[in-house]
């Protein structure tokens, strides 16, 4: 109410003299006229006004709910462990080829860069399919989103087992290609099962733990295949058996798993796990546009440099996996063997690194600090790595690709809650999967590259490459703007009874008016 209509309701009140109503015009007609002066009793100032209307300061979902009901259920740790397995199965198949890359070369006859094909194809699927499966995760949610990640997995797994013949790369490509589609309704899960099922306290270790499965996948891939397909140049049949037995075993493990999927994921628990999910409506908003979501998130400068510093990291990452045998072989020939098992000393390093780092950030929440000193120290074991690789020691490479891996490997859970930290309240599978694109995007640059360097010069050149781009990362790490909306929401940090502070309008009325407002809530207008 502003002071003109303060004096025409007045002008209007019963029990008024001709006088007092000649009077309250003249006054009504010289504040018309822009003169006016104000003195408010200083009293009135030290009055507590009524706080603003909390809903409106509410998320959509709290103003329907006063009181909000939370509450854990045992069957998130079923939900955790399916999706873990059958992300473990399907990283597997992604490097099960890379970590033996001559016997694959000389089983098929074809070149190194048309093995290397058979990891890169993971990545490129990857890139044009995020959009149409985030939609899908957002639109048709979580349980349909794992059917069709496991039922995928299982068909390229089956598709691998019709492949084993010299003459069958194609089939073996197609079958690559097809697990390398089920990637995509799997890698954006993490973050999303961790936020719908799990409570606040344990929502960073949850994804750490979903990520560690796909860690697994991979640790096992450096290891079953030189075991399962040890090197027999001179007998082909007998390759190609060890090769069946490693597809046939795959196919039926991940059968499993996909039956297991349809028993136990289901889209969310019948109440939140936390005050952030309840807040949130249960399905998405009848205005929710995906289109906008993704448009809201490239506008997010912090989530932007997230984008670029997470796919720098990872994407050295997926090429020193995808190179590792090539950059073996260059100086420890014959050693197929001990490269899977550096390769599970890499994986396995970060397994613990990722549990740690998400244990960290439950009990720190600092996102940012625990973000850039792991990124930190993954850039101090790239660079002892490169130039420890050709010293003919094996014992050294060990130790040197343990310390890579603890850091390099658990970064990739801090990058994930991270980006819905900073993101929050847009769907936690939807900035995952940009995250995850940007990581694909990366990886094929750096492996197609870092593959020439390591090929035609030597793989100190390759991995000086990867060094200067995770430099580059540190640096936007450090730009990197924190501000964690979801942990406020959860500990109730958000003053619901203050608005956005606005401009004081009385420095629009009056230059002559003087008040006090220390008293005053900041969003008051007088």
């Amino acid at each position: 109410m502003v002071a003109g209509e303060l004096l025409q309701e007045q002008h209007v009140l019963p029990d008024r003299t001709p006088e007092e109503i000649r009077n309250e015009d003249s006054a009504y007609k010289e504040l018309t006229n822009g003169s006016v002066h104000i003195t408010l009793d200083p009293q009135v100032l030290e009055l507590e006004l009524p706080p603003p209307d909390e809903k409106d300061e509410m998320l959509p979902g709290e103003q329907k709910n006063e009181t909000l009901e939370t509450k854990l259920y045992w069957t998130r740790f079923a939900v955790i462990a399916v999706f873990s397995l059958y992300s473990l199965v399907n990283a597997f198949q992604w490097i099960q080829y890379s970590i033996i890359t001559n016997i694959f070369m000389d089983y098929y006859n074809v070149s190194s860069s048309d093995i290397d094909w058979l990891s890169i194809v993971y990545m490129v699927a990857y890139v044009p399919l995020i959009f149409p499966a985030t939609w899908l995760l957002d639109k048709r949610g979580l349980r349909m989103t794992a059917l069709l990640g496991a039922g995928l997995n299982a068909l390229g797994a089956w598709v691998k087992c019709a492949s084993v013949g010299p003459g069958l790369f194609w089939v073996t490509m197609t079958a690559q290609v097809i697990c390398s589609v089920a990637q995509v309704f799997i890698l954006g899960l993490p973050s999303r099962i961790a936020s719908v099922w799990f409570g606040p306290r344990e929502v960073s270790t949850a994804c750490a733990t979903a990520v560690l499965g796909n860690q697994l996948g991979v640790a096992i891939g450096f290891l079953l295949p030189p075991v399962l397909v040890p090197n027999t140049a001179g007998d082909k049949d007998l390759m190609g058996h060890n090769i069946s037995i490693m597809f046939y075993g795959t196919a039926g493990v991940s059968t499993l798993l996909f039956l297991l999927t349809i028993f136990v994921i289901k889209d969310r628990p019948p109440l939140p796990p936390s005050k952030a999910q309840a807040v949130l409506s249960t399905g998405p908003a009848e205005d929710y546009s995906y289109k906008k979501s993704i448009i809201n998130l490239f506008k997010n400068k912090p989530f932007v440099l997230l984008l670029i510093s997470y796919g720098i990291m990872t994407g050295s990452f997926y090429s020193v996996s995808t190179l590792l045998n090539q950059m073996m072989m260059a100086y420890y020939l014959g050693e197929e063997l001990n490269t899977g098992r550096i390769g599970l000393t890499l994986v396995v390093a970060g397994m613990f690194g990722s549990i740690l780092c998400g244990i960290w950030l439950d009990r720190t929440k600092t996102y940012k600090l625990t973000t850039l000193i792991v990124y930190i120290l993954s850039f101090v074991g790239m660079v002892v790595f490169t130039f420890t690789l050709n010293l003919n020691n094996l014992l050294v490479i060990f130790f040197t690709a343990g310390a890579l891996g603890f850091f390099m490997t658990g970064y990739l859970p801090i990058g994930f809650e991270f980006g819905v930290e900073i993101t929050y309240p847009e769907s936690e599978g939807t900035s995952s999967g940009l995250l995850n694109a940007f990581a694909q995007v990366f990886g094929i640059i750096f492996t197609l590259i870092q593959g020439h360097l390591t090929a035609d010069y030597s793989p100190l050149s390759g991995n000086i490459f990867l060094c200067a781009w995770i430099l580059l990362g540190i640096i936007l790490t450090a730009l990197i703007k924190s501000d964690l909306k979801r942990h406020n929401v959860n500990v109730s940090n958000i003053n619901k009874g203050q608005a956005v502070p606005t401009e004081l309008h009385s420095e629009k009325v009056s230059s002559n008016v003087k008040l006090d407002s220390s008293s005053l809530p900041r969003e008051t207008s007088i």
